[in-house]
């Protein structure tokens, strides 16, 4: 099974959000070395915890920094942007590093509405009723098989020569699959978003709809689910360090705060603090995660890849102390390379 990372940037320890930059590229670097297949920047705003606002510069600082890993996103909230220019940027990408970039793009926000204001303005966000349509563009746009009918039909994506990048439709529910199997893309299940079950039914949906596009590198349906995931020598540490991420996501889900991340002693102070049915969400949170020793986390990864009928697992791991969160890694890897 190939292991992978999704990197939110988490900003570590009261460091600045430039600082958690850099922890991003040496990180992806031990993630080379460990041999993890992918690592995939995030895309956040105004949020100050995450510093990953512009996963595409990111991608190119990791990709140069290391030698083979896959490099891309998880992904572009491609509401904000024209497709057009998110065409241009990964071809871009894949000139200086080809057969590397993967594009994973998304219709969430990664923000706040006023974010999402500033990113459309002087224009206003695009609603999710134009999603499927800027998918359809885009991939157009990448393949230079856009519909003859569409306005840009004759218009030339550069660089040109690039190989495309592998896309991906990322999801956290049902949302997503239809369109990810009817245009022949990859689909990322993202389980670490929200505490609810979500059944295998969701990846064998994609599987049955999956009809290859022409030029498309994708022959076959491919499928990833990603997870939230702390490895450390002891259940009971791990179980630890998983209170800053649940903390931080009790608030911002339930209320909407989005803090910068709290040490995990600091955590489980203020949950005692909380109302009876935010202590039971940040109980939730935690179970819904993946957490435990290196052989335990490997077991509970296996479980969930064969429930879902997938060969790929990528993890997220967000903690308050970098070097934790470095540990978490290679103690995952050595599990698996075990």
């Amino acid at each position: 099974m190939k292991l992978s990372i999704v990197d939110q940037v988490p900003v570590h320890q009261g460091k600045t959000q430039a600082a958690a930059l850099n922890d991003a590229v040496q990180l992806a670097q031990i993630a080379d070395e460990l041999g993890y297949h992918r690592y995939w920047i995030a895309e956040h705003h105004a949020t100050p915890s995450y510093a990953s606002s512009c996963p595409e510069l990111v991608i190119s600082r990791i990709a140069a920094a290391t030698k083979q890993i896959r490099v891309g996103s998880g992904g572009v909230m491609l509401s904000h942007y024209s497709p057009y220019r998110v065409a241009e940027l990964f071809r871009t990408l894949s000139a200086f590093f080809p057969g590397r970039i993967d594009l994973g793009f998304g219709r969430a926000p990664g923000g706040s509405e006023l974010s999402s204001r500033a990113l459309a303005f002087p224009n206003y966000p695009s609603g999710v009723e134009n999603f499927p349509d800027q998918v359809e563009q885009l991939i157009g746009f990448l393949h230079g098989d856009l519909h003859e009918d569409d306005y840009f039909a004759d218009l030339k994506t550069t660089p040109e020569g690039a190989q495309p990048p592998q896309m991906w439709a990322l999801g956290s529910g049902a949302g997503s699959i239809n369109l990810a199997a009817e245009q022949g893309l990859g689909f990322v299940l993202a389980l670490f978003i929200g505490t609810e079950h979500r059944p295998a039914e969701f990846v064998q949906q994609y599987y049955q709809q999956f009809r290859p596009r022409n030029g498309s590198a994708l022959h076959k349906p491919q499928a990833i689910i990603a997870n939230a995931v702390i490895c450390a020598e002891t259940a009971e540490e791990a179980h630890y360090l998983t209170a800053s991420h649940a903390y931080w996501k009790t608030l911002a889900f339930r209320h909407g705060i989005r803090e910068g991340l709290r040490s995990p002693k600091d955590c489980l102070d203020r949950v005692k603090q909380l109302a009876p049915s935010d202590q039971a969400y940040f109980a939730e949170t935690c179970d819904s995660m993946v957490t435990g020793t290196p052989q335990q986390c490997r077991e509970q990864l296996e479980q969930q890849a064969a429930f879902y009928g997938v060969d790929e697992v990528m993890v997220v791991a967000v903690t308050w102390s970098f070097a934790k969160r470095c540990e978490s890694y290679r103690l995952l890897a050595q599990a698996f390379n075990d």
